[in-house]
């Protein structure tokens, strides 16, 4: 073994790799020919001074995504490249990919129903317009707040419909009622009676899942007192279309569940489609509970959260 050869190769590859200087300007630096510093840099990689390895996140993607869809038998997992791990970058990413996913699988004919909240309005913000038809769009709860945070459940809604040349189907009401009676009776009304059956026949369902803590948005509504909050607190670790679950996809709390009006978790395991867009480490508990739960069949993620949820 030459082993002058095997010193110049490893000088050359440190050069060129890790000082980033181009084969020309070492070739003048080392005063040899560029032929030769080629020659070295491919006799240093055969002999295994250096090794190339290529991180490819898309391939690491579709590998958390197949195990993600075999560990929750889900119909599909869609694990989107988020740059960097935080909260809005993770939601503007899979906020985009749920957009371009709904091209898709949305075909005409279909009743789509939607919910709202900060990960859906990303997911509206993406949306480009249609040329399918008969297109509906539900709201899957009431979006109405009488408190000073906005739901932005009307953007929301607005952007889909007009995204799929659609007239919207609002809930115009408050999502959790102050007593059950009255939820009870607003729920006879032939309007809103009909608005949730359309919702309970939608082909596809597209939501995100909610966190039980105190800067939640649904916590930050005013729908709840401090004595139900700290109560959801140890019995639930998300909710959905603001259904609160546990960590089996169960009803959490069944007194607040009967004063909340939209589409309940029986319900929705039974439409056909149903798209959970979620991802941030602070959602990752009610992520799992809704997948345990079986709440959801298909997900769409990022990288970090999908790891997370097989670990």
């Amino acid at each position: 073994m030459d082993l002058q050869k095997n010193k110049d190769s490893i000088k050359i590859a440190k050069l060129y790799y890790q000082e980033g200087m181009s084969q020309e300007a070492i070739a003048k630096k080392m005063d040899i020919s560029r032929p030769t510093v080629s020659r070295l840099l491919n006799h240093a990689k055969d002999h295994g001074f250096v090794t190339v390895k290529i991180d490819d996140p898309y391939e690491d993607a579709e590998s958390l995504a197949s195990l993600i869809k075999s560990k929750y038998n889900l119909k599909d997992c869609i694990v989107q490249h988020a740059s960097y791990n935080d909260y809005l970058n993770i939601q503007s990413a899979i906020g985009k990919r749920t957009a371009e996913y709904l091209t898709q699988i949305v075909k005409s004919g279909d009743k789509i129903g939607i919910s709202w909240g900060k990960t859906m309005y990303q997911v509206s913000q993406y949306l480009e317009q249609s040329h399918l038809k008969d297109i509906g769009i539900i709201q899957l709860k009431g979006g109405i707040s009488f408190s000073h945070v906005d739901t932005r459940s009307h953007q929301i809604l607005e952007r889909f419909a007009q995204a799929y040349n659609a007239t919207p189907r609002d809930l115009p009401l408050p999502v959790i009622f102050d007593v059950k009676e009255v939820k009870d009776m607003v729920e006879k009304d032939r309007h809103i009676k009909s608005i949730l059956e359309q919702g309970r026949q939608v082909d596809i369902a597209i939501f995100t899942v909610g966190t039980v803590r105190d800067s939640s948005l649904l916590f930050k509504l005013g729908f709840l007192n401090e004595e139900e909050k700290t109560r959801l607190k140890k019995s639930a670790v998300g909710d959905i279309c603001s259904r609160f679950y546990n960590n089996t996809g169960e009803v959490a709390d069944e007194a607040i569940n009967n004063r909340t009006i939209g589409i309940g978790l029986d319900a929705l395991k039974e439409i056909e489609n149903t798209v959970l867009v979620a991802g941030g480490e602070h959602k990752i508990e009610s992520i799992r509970g809704a997948l345990e739960g079986q709440l959801s069949n298909i997900l769409i993620t990022d990288q970090y959260t999908a790891q997370a949820l097989i670990d």
